[in-house]
């Protein structure tokens, strides 16, 4: 029983390993992304992404 832990303990590392650097390297694709369509759009979507989080916010203080 405790050998079947170890390996799905492992399995559970291995995949979080290999999927971590992925999720990091596509947000640094899409923070070049938004650079390269300018400085404005990245401005524009940042307060919008602002405004979604306030918004949220006030929700659920009501």
């Amino acid at each position: 029983m405790k050998q079947k832990y170890k390996v799905l303990k492992f399995r559970a590392l291995l995949v979080l390993l290999i999927t971590l650097p992925v999720i990091g390297l596509s947000g640094c694709q899409a923070i070049a992304d938004i650079f390269k369509a300018g400085v404005w759009v990245g401005v524009i979507i940042v307060i919008i992404i602002l405004a979604i989080i306030f918004g949220i916010t006030r929700m659920f203080k009501k």
